[in-house]
């Protein structure tokens, strides 16, 4: 594998023979102080050019960056809907494991290469031409404290969509009720669990993306909580992980909402829950959780 300076010279070479590359900048966890080091980190890197058709006409630049494994360009698919913002990316993973996230910015969007995003730097300006930069932070990526309307609509949601997760296990409709308790339920969990890691460090660290840091932020309580709410593939194994969700989920907002001094819903609560033991029971099969 091609180290961290390998890599870094070779962008930068890329850039310094291309006369039409007038700039390069970089940003995501390479930026960030904060963020762990490691071998699967990417290079986000946007080169600011001339003559952005030329690039994308010709299929073959990118080689020089190596051989690789597999690539996506996001403004080419129909699958995932196109920015349609100017740039073009290349999403490149190569043969030797290292990975390049490729922005090509058009030099007419200089001026906001980077999407106002603060963990960027410039690596090379050949014409002294990009705005001057703070020094990186991750600042804009904190836990952000909950208005009462927020912190009250998250918990509508997660026992709202809940009984849509009982209606598809009781139809023994398991990618619908797996569904809804994975794209619906269990973010709200999560955001639920941000703001409770947000209030413990006064609202001034990031959980990462998809929350991956949270384990580090977290009690080992919360955290074997949360784990025994992931689902093995039965119906049985999805009921217990939806129960596991509320105990937590209800654990966790009182303790904001007491922080807060937000008011937690909890007849909604003790209501919808009623009902899910309810509908448990009716299901074909039925045993008892509790």
């Amino acid at each position: 594998m091609r180290s961290e300076q390998e890599m870094m010279n070779l962008i930068l070479d890329v850039a310094v023979n291309d006369e039409r590359i007038r700039a390069v900048g970089m940003n995501g966890s390479r930026t960030n102080p904060n963020a762990p080091k490691d071998v699967f980190q990417d290079y986000d890197i946007v080169y600011i050019v001339h003559d952005l058709a030329s690039f994308i006409e010709d299929k073959q630049w990118i080689d020089r960056f190596g051989s690789r494994i597999i690539m996506q360009k996001p403004e080419e698919m129909k699958l995932i809907p196109p920015e349609l913002d100017g740039k073009f990316p290349y999403l490149m993973l190569f043969a030797d494991g290292n990975r390049i996230d490729l922005t090509l910015c058009p030099f007419e969007q200089k001026n906001n290469w980077n999407s106002g995003d603060k963990l960027a730097v410039v690596l090379l300006d050949k014409d002294d031409c990009l705005p001057r930069l703070l020094a990186p932070s991750d600042e804009d990526y904190w836990v952000k404290r909950p208005s009462a309307k927020l912190f009250a609509d998250c918990c509508n949601e997660f026992w709202w969509v809940s009984t849509y997760v009982a209606k598809g296990l009781w139809r023994q409709e398991m990618l619908y009720a797996q569904d809804h308790l994975n794209a619906a339920v269990r973010p709200m969990l999560i955001q639920m669990l941000e703001w409770q890691v947000g209030i413990d460090t006064d609202f001034s660290v990031s959980t990462g993306k998809n929350g991956k840091y949270l384990e580090k932020h977290l009690s080992r309580e919360s955290w074997h909580a949360l784990m025994t709410t992931f689902p093995d593939a039965t119906y049985e194994g999805v009921w217990r992980a939806l129960f596991a969700m509320g105990d937590l989920f209800r654990r966790t907002a009182q303790a904001v909402a007491n922080r807060l001094n937000y008011e937690y819903p909890l007849e909604d609560d003790q209501r919808v829950t009623a009902y899910l033991k309810h509908v448990r029971h009716l299901a074909p099969n039925a045993s008892e959780i509790y």
